[in-house]
């Protein structure tokens, strides 16, 4: 005669024992798995860093231009002086200074205009495209004007990367 003693796990015998003791270690090691899972989805923290890059556009002078890189692609800030004509649809207004930002790749092949600043206009030498100090394409082959990089505004500084306010504002205007 089999006596029935229990161990207090609802198991009421070795086998129902061992059966559930590998169920337990079998889900804290699918828990595992699924944790490491998720970490190798994530992108790393060099990766997530490199998506923003800070601009501080405080030092720029009225009709400078500079150039920063953001994802490695050139990104063209020219603060306009007062004989440049001001555009609401693509300039950024920080305080009171109008700025022009765009990304530097030509609209035709991607290539890199460069800036003139007696003539306040980018050539692209590829194909003769221009574009005025508002990015907008006014001869040669490109279809469009330049791309606006999403950006925030905090402060002086120009965050690229983040869609602050002030670009959603400007993409609902073009």
């Amino acid at each position: 005669m089999q006596t029935n003693h229990s161990n207090g796990c609802g198991c009421t015998s070795r086998r129902g024992f061992i059966g559930f003791s590998f169920g337990a270690v079998a889900a804290v090691g699918g828990l595992f798995a699924l944790g490491a899972m998720k970490k190798t989805w994530d992108p790393l923290p060099s990766v997530r860093a490199a998506g923003f890059t800070t601009v501080d556009l405080s030092p720029l002078k009225d009709g400078e231009f500079s150039q920063v890189e953001w994802r490695k692609k050139p990104i063209f800030i020219v603060k306009k002086s007062a004989d440049m004509k001001p555009n609401d649809n693509r300039d950024i207004v920080i305080g009171d200074g109008r700025y022009m930002v765009v990304i530097g790749l030509c609209t035709h092949l991607g290539c890199i205009p460069s800036w003139n600043a007696a003539n306040k206009q980018f050539k692209c030498a590829c194909h003769g495209g221009e574009f005025d100090d508002s990015g907008l394409n006014t001869f040669g082959p490109p279809p469009r004007p330049l791309d606006i990089p999403p950006f925030r505004i905090d402060g002086t500084k120009l965050v690229l990367g983040e869609t602050g306010p002030e670009y959603e504002k400007l993409m609902a205007q073009a």
